[in-house]
C-alpha cells in the first residue's frame, strides 16, 4: 500500500536554485504533473539508455538469496523491479519515494510483474528514512538523491539503516569527462531536452528545464565519493558510464 501524506504545492520553475523544504516541494509538485509520463520521456530523452544503466547499477549488488533492500526515490519501480529479478525472486525490497503519483504508476507495473508479495511501496522523505539502524543489506537509489532537499542527511540516513558491511549503489547523473561532449551535452540538456519533454508529458511547471539545471547543480564524481565518505561509508568508487553521463557509485559501510 501506498500511505498517503499531505504535500503543499510551491508555485515556480527555479527550484534547482533553492534549498531545503521549498525545493523539495516544488520537485514533488513536478514530478506530481509528469507521473503518466514519466516512463515514455526517460526513454525519448535518454535514446533507451537508462535501461542499461539501471541494469548496470544493480549489477553490483551481491546476488544473495533474502536480501533485503531498500530502493530510495524509487519512482515508478523500475529499479526495484530490476533488484527482484536480480536477486532471482528471493528478497525483500522496500521501494520508497516520496512521491505518490509516481509510487502508484510503480505499484501498477509491480503488480504486472507479480512482484507484490516481494516489492513494497512506500511512501517516504529520503531525508527521514522510517527504519531502524542496521536493516538493509543494500541501498539503491536511482536518480534520487540528486532531488533531495538535504543532501548530506539523506546520505546520513542510508549509512544509518544499511548493515556494516552493507553496500550503498547511486546511479546518478554526472559530469561527462570530456570537454568536447561536455558541451554538446550541455546543448542538449538546456536546449533540446526541455523541448522534447514538454511537448511530451504536455508540461507547464518547468520540471524539463529543472532537470538539466538540477544535474548542473549536483557534485561531480570525486565530490560525490567524499560526501559519502563524510557520511560513514568506509569505501567508496565510481564507475563512469557513456562518457560520464552518469555514474555509478558503490560504498561500503
Amino acid at each position: 500500500m501506498v500511505q498517503t501524506l499531505e504535500k503543499p504545492e510551491v508555485p515556480g520553475k527555479t527550484a534547482s536554485t533553492w534549498t531545503g523544504s521549498a525545493r523539495e516541494q516544488a520537485v514533488q509538485r513536478m514530478f506530481t504533473a509528469i507521473a503518466r509520463f514519466y516512463d515514455l520521456n526517460n526513454s525519448l530523452l535518454s535514446f533507451g539508455l537508462h535501461h542499461s544503466w539501471k541494469r548496470k547499477a544493480v549489477s553490483y549488488i551481491p546476488a544473495q538469496l533474502g536480501t533485503r533492500a531498500l530502493d530510495l526515490g524509487a519512482g515508478t519501480c523500475d529499479l526495484a523491479i530490476l533488484l527482484d529479478e536480480h536477486l532471482n525472486r528471493s528478497g525483500q525490497i522496500f521501494a520508497a519515494d516520496l512521491n505518490e503519483a509516481m509510487l502508484r504508476v510503480g505499484q501498477k507495473k509491480v503488480r504486472g510483474h507479480h512482484s507484490a508479495n516481494r516489492i513494497s511501496c512506500l511512501q517516504m522523505n529520503a531525508e527521514h528514512v522510517t527504519f531502524p539502524d542496521r536493516s538493509f543489506d543494500t541501498v539503491t537509489a536511482g536518480f534520487c538523491v540528486r532531488n533531495v532537499g538535504n543532501l548530506t542527511k539523506a546520505l546520513g540516513e542510508i549509512c544509518r539503516v544499511l548493515k556494516p558491511g552493507g553496500r550503498f549503489v547511486c546511479l546518478e547523473f554526472s559530469r561527462p569527462v570530456s570537454p568536447v561532449f561536455r558541451k554538446f551535452y550541455d546543448w542538449y540538456s538546456f536546449r533540446l531536452l526541455p523541448w522534447i519533454g514538454t511537448v511530451v508529458a504536455r508540461d507547464g511547471t518547468g520540471v524539463y528545464e529543472y532537470l538539466p539545471a538540477s544535474i548542473r547543480n549536483f557534485p561531480h564524481q570525486q565530490r560525490l565519493c567524499e560526501l559519502l565518505t563524510e557520511a560513514g561509508f568506509q569505501s567508496v568508487e565510481y564507475h563512469n558510464l557513456t562518457g560520464g553521463i552518469v555514474a555509478i557509485h558503490v560504498a561500503v559501510k
